[in-house]
């Protein structure tokens, strides 16, 4: 497989599904629900969790590896926080797969407004 761009995976992180994928993630932090808190900790408002970005890192793996691939992991480093409200685009570059279709892919998330919220690396198999 040559070099080239992953499909990109888009979500608009508004409060009421960031406060959802807190519950189910057990991340209870103010910082992502309560302005007020959120200002006294240095934050614009509130902002979206991490591990969220991270989800979307994997469901844009997911797609390159396929039905029939697996994502071996995921990694990435915050860059900026994203507001609550925000809409987040992932999008990445494949290596060129390896002789055992192991494939490296570097991935990065951005504001609709264009921030750089997050880089990072997935390694999947086909």
């Amino acid at each position: 497989m040559s070099r080239h761009d992953v499909d990109a995976v888009v979500l608009e992180c508004d409060p009421v599904r960031v406060l959802r994928f807190g519950s189910a993630t057990h991340n209870a932090h103010r910082i992502h629900y309560d302005d007020a808190y959120a200002r006294t900790e240095g934050l614009d408002g509130p902002v979206v969790m991490a591990q969220l970005v991270g989800t979307l890192f994997h469901r844009a793996a997911a797609t390159v590896a396929g039905r029939t691939g697996r994502v071996q992991r995921v990694g990435w480093q915050n860059r900026a926080p994203a507001p609550v409200g925000a809409v987040l685009t992932v999008t990445g570059r494949t290596g060129a797969a390896d002789d055992d279709g192991t494939i490296a892919i570097d991935l990065e998330a951005r504001t609709d407004t264009g921030v750089l919220c997050a880089v990072g690396r997935a390694v999947v198999t086909t």
